[in-house]
């Protein structure tokens, strides 16, 4: 019996669509370790959803005068 999961894998240029942002904004915050965690994969960088989701939720505000979490 196979009960291997399936994780959903997002590509750089899905995530600047995703966010409205360009590509080398993606890969700048990737350089810089400002976005979400990545992994790479036969020299392709792939973001799992749920790290996705995980990071805008730590972005989340109530307000401009909110510190911003490290």
């Amino acid at each position: 019996m196979n009960t291997s999961v399936v994780v959903p894998l997002i590509s750089q240029s899905q995530l600047a669509h995703r966010w409205r942002l360009s590509l080398s904004t993606i890969e700048r915050w990737r350089c810089e370790g400002k976005g979400p965690i990545y992994l790479k994969l036969r020299g392709q960088v792939r973001y799992r959803l749920e790290d996705i989701e995980a990071f805008e939720e730590k972005s989340t505000r109530n307000s401009t005068s909110e510190a911003v979490s490290s």
